[in-house]
């Protein structure tokens, strides 16, 4: 069963070809500049990218290059259409309506709709995605995996704030967590590294990245996360301030003369390790300066202690942890952040192989033999996440 993955931005479109019974990536792509110019990149496995400019309007037009780029008789994957089973949607809010992937209907439709005030930017995005493929391909049936489902198993002492109950009741105003194919693939991928069962294991995940979050995996489940309402809650990140005193906004608001939009704009866009290294969002830049500049080596230092202090929450939320896995672009391919980080956790008997810890990009034990939590790399797979759960419905 070939499951097509659309991953939809406001003005990007990622995409991958994905054989569900291999699970094997059959080709990948990107369409950038959407609305704009339009920019496609097209990389059938084993061969290399095709780069083309063609015009891109609308997200309609976007995929149908898609379709035309996987059927294309020399560069294309597939003869017809008619060998593509089924697509799954990255879809990022789903609110409390969701607690898991679906079919997507009108009433599923409307329901991400009633979402978008959770996530404007990118839901909407989604159901563009969601409404061209629906446009051009009508009998296909689609899925919707939300990136907040896998955290919707967290009790309520993890997701409620302490702040009047009728915001809750009234606007569903409360801890969503974001990164849940992530973590849902990590979490069972370091498991099944380790030889063992998720559902006899305690695993704190480490998604970091541009974005990052970590999460507390209990017995394959997610009991707490540190993204909330939105993403900007939690770990330091490239740009997102992650937690401070809510005070702040009123303080930078009444001192800059600014509106709260704005502000929250900075935390958005403006802060993280770029705002307070002054260098870039990019962590390979930070660390660069930081040879010579204080200020950016005290903007990592600031980023990987606020991981190390997660980690310690949630190893006593789920009282005790066995395994701590790291992810994504920085934990991933960062052997130094991961060490930086490993050293926090001496107290937990947590020992990393400086020898096993020199690895990018690929599943490895990154700590030592007699380590009693076992430290991973585990590369994440979304796309193949989106391509299970989409197969496994339809």
């Amino acid at each position: 069963m070939n499951i097509l993955v659309i991953n939809c931005g406001s003005s990007s479109l990622k995409y991958q070809l994905i054989d569900s019974e291999t699970e094997k990536v059959l080709a990948k792509g990107l369409c950038e500049r959407i609305g704009i110019d339009g920019a496609l990149t097209h990389q059938p496995a084993g061969k290399d990218k095709i780069k083309t400019t063609p015009a891109m309007p609308d997200h309609t037009v976007a995929i149908q290059l898609v379709l035309e780029q996987l059927t294309d008789p020399e560069n294309g994957v597939v003869k017809s259409l008619d060998e593509i089973s089924a697509v799954g949607h990255r879809v990022v809010h789903g609110g409390e309506k969701f607690t898991s992937s679906c079919i997507i209907t009108d009433e599923v439709i409307k329901e991400i709709e009633a979402c978008n005030v959770f996530a404007p930017l990118h839901n909407p995005a989604c159901l563009i995605g969601i409404n061209a493929c629906k446009e051009l391909m009508p009998n296909l049936p689609m899925v919707a995996v939300f990136d907040t489902a896998f955290h919707q198993t967290m009790p309520a002492k993890a997701y409620l704030y302490a702040i009047p109950y009728k915001y809750y009741e009234k606007y569903g105003v409360r801890r969503y967590g974001f990164h849940g194919t992530s973590h849902q693939y990590v979490s069972a991928k370091a498991a099944e590294i380790l030889g063992k069962k998720p559902e006899d294991l305690k695993i704190i995940v480490c998604h970091l990245g541009n974005g990052a979050s970590l999460s507390a995996v209990k017995y394959g489940k997610c009991v707490d996360t540190s993204m909330g309402l939105t993403p900007l809650e939690g770990l330091v990140m490239g740009t997102r301030s992650g937690d401070l005193d809510p005070a702040i906004l009123e303080f930078i608001a009444n001192q800059e003369n600014l509106t709260l939009s704005e502000v929250m704009n900075i935390l958005n866009k403006e802060s993280g390790v770029a705002g307070l290294s002054g260098v870039s969002s990019d962590f390979r830049d930070v660390r660069a300066a930081a040879e010579d500049n204080e200020i950016a080596a005290n903007a990592l230092e600031v980023h990987r202690y606020r991981v190390a202090k997660y980690i310690g929450a949630y190893a006593a939320a789920m009282n005790g942890v066995d395994a701590i896995a790291f992810t994504a672009g920085l934990g991933e391919n960062d052997s130094e952040s991961r060490a930086v980080i490993s050293e926090y956790l001496g107290y937990l008997g947590a020992k990393i192989d400086p020898e096993r810890n020199d690895v990018r990009g690929e599943d490895a034990i990154i700590s030592t033999d007699d380590s009693k939590v076992a430290l991973l790399c585990v590369p994440t797979n979304e796309e193949l996440m989106i391509a299970r759960n989409t197969a496994a419905l339809v």
